[in-house]
C-alpha cells in the first residue's frame, strides 16, 4: 500500500505522491485512523510549505513565524481538499497556503492602517522597481520608469511609494540618518507650549489694563512682566512701598472686576 510520501516526477521535488491517501482520507470516519492520516499527509506536504514561505523571508517577517503561518495554510487545504474532483493537491495548497501567508502580512504585519488599494500598490511599485534595477544598474528607476512598468499613473506610484515606509513604524529612540551624535526622532518632536495656557488670559484683561491710567498700568508691567520687587517699583517712581501695594491691588481688582463684567454680558 502507498504511503503519503511516496515520491513521483512532479513539478517540485517537495509535491509527493498523496492521491491514493487523499481517497483513503476521504472514505475514512472520524477517529483515530483517520487524524494518524491526516497528519502523515500534512507533514509529507510540509517541506512545500516551507518553500512557499520562504519566498517572503525578506519581508521583515521572521522565517519560523513564517513557516507556522504557512502550514496552518497547509492543514487549512488539506482539510478543504476534495479528490473527487479530479483536480490535483498541489493546484490547490499552493494558491491556499500562499493566501495564508499574504493575510498575515495584511492583518498583522502592518503598523499602521493601509488601505487594500494601497497595499497593492505598494507591491505593484515595489516588483517594478526590483524589475527595472536589473536593467539600469548604477541607478535608482524614476518614477516615471516604474509607472510605465507597472502600468500606473506617476501619482498611483508615489502613492506606492510612501506605503513602502509604511510597513513598519520607526521608533522615537532611532537615531536620525546623519546624526552622529545620538540624536533621535523623539529629540526633534516638539512639546506643549506653557504659554498657550495664557492667551486666553491675557485677552481677557487686555481691555481692562488699556483702561488704567499710565502709571498703574507701568506699575503692573514692572510687577508681572519685569519681575520687580515692590520695593524696587517704589524706589523707581519715588514712592512708598506701601503705597505700591495698594495701587497694585487697586489696578488687579479694577481689572478683574471688568474681566467678570464682560463674562456676564
Amino acid at each position: 500500500m502507498p504511503t503519503p510520501a511516496t515520491a513521483k516526477h512532479h513539478p517540485h521535488h517537495d509535491a509527493p505522491d498523496t492521491a491514493a491517501a487523499f481517497r483513503r482520507l476521504a472514505a475514512l470516519p472520524d477517529g483515530p485512523e483517520r487524524d494518524a492520516l491526516r497528519d502523515e499527509i500534512v507533514e509529507a506536504w510540509l517541506p512545500m510549505a516551507d518553500r512557499l514561505a520562504g519566498r517572503f523571508r525578506s519581508r521583515g517577517e521572521s522565517f519560523d513565524d513564517l513557516r507556522q503561518v504557512a502550514a496552518l495554510g497547509l492543514v487549512k487545504a488539506v482539510d478543504r481538499y476534495e479528490p473527487e474532483l479530479g483536480n490535483a493537491f498541489e493546484s490547490y495548497a499552493v494558491p491556499t497556503i500562499t493566501g495564508e501567508i499574504k493575510r498575515h502580512f495584511r492583518d498583522h504585519m502592518w503598523t499602521l492602517h493601509v488601505p487594500r488599494r494601497v497595499q497593492d500598490l505598494r507591491n505593484r511599485v515595489r516588483y517594478a522597481a526590483q524589475d527595472l534595477s536589473q536593467t539600469i544598474p548604477g541607478r535608482q528607476p524614476t518614477v516615471a520608469e516604474i509607472a510605465e512598468r507597472a502600468h500606473l499613473s506617476e501619482e498611483d506610484v508615489r502613492t506606492g511609494q510612501e506605503a513602502l515606509d509604511s510597513f513598519s513604524a520607526l521608533s522615537l529612540d532611532a537615531e536620525l540618518p546623519g546624526s552622529d551624535n545620538g540624536y533621535s526622532l523623539g529629540d526633534a518632536l516638539g512639546a506643549p507650549d506653557p504659554a498657550l495656557d495664557t492667551v486666553v488670559d491675557r485677552e481677557a484683561v487686555k481691555d481692562g489694563l488699556a483702561a488704567l491710567p499710565d502709571r498703574e498700568r507701568a506699575i503692573l508691567y514692572m510687577r508681572f512682566f519685569d519681575d520687580m520687587t515692590q520695593s524696587g517699583i517704589a524706589e523707581e517712581l519715588g514712592i512708598s512701598q506701601m503705597h505700591v501695594s495698594r495701587l497694585i491691588s487697586r489696578s488687579c481688582g479694577r481689572v478683574r472686576d471688568e474681566v467678570m463684567r464682560d463674562t456676564e454680558e
